[in-house]
């Protein structure tokens, strides 16, 4: 489950905003996760309760931001939404498309003491 992996350079990256800004706990992280980024929401809740014991981020709460996918269609030249990877663009029914949104997973906010 690589959702425990995404956990643990989660932690890390909080660990080192703590020692860097002098925060000593975090009440909330919220993420962007897109919908193309592979990552179960699930799993990472699960995930996430189980790496941050121990850390600042212990008991913090958990908000999931999914971001949708988007892509570029090279022919018409348009930004289109996509409900699925290899989907067609809705504008000119072109498959020569560019994926620019929705694969990413992120750190949006933390919110700390």
């Amino acid at each position: 489950m690589h959702e425990m992996a995404l956990c643990e350079s989660i932690r890390q990256i909080i660990e080192e905003q703590a020692q860097g800004q002098g925060f000593t706990r975090v009440a909330r992280v919220a993420l962007d996760i897109g919908v193309f980024s592979g990552v179960e929401a699930q799993a990472l809740r699960f995930g996430f309760d189980v790496v941050m014991k121990g850390s600042v981020a212990q008991d913090a709460r958990l908000e999931i931001h999914v971001q949708p996918a988007t892509a570029w269609c090279l022919p018409c030249g348009h930004e289109v939404g996509l409900a699925q990877r290899y989907d067609a663009c809705p504008d000119c029914g072109s498959y020569q498309l560019q994926v620019t949104g929705g694969e990413n997973l992120s750190i949006r906010e933390l919110e700390v003491y």
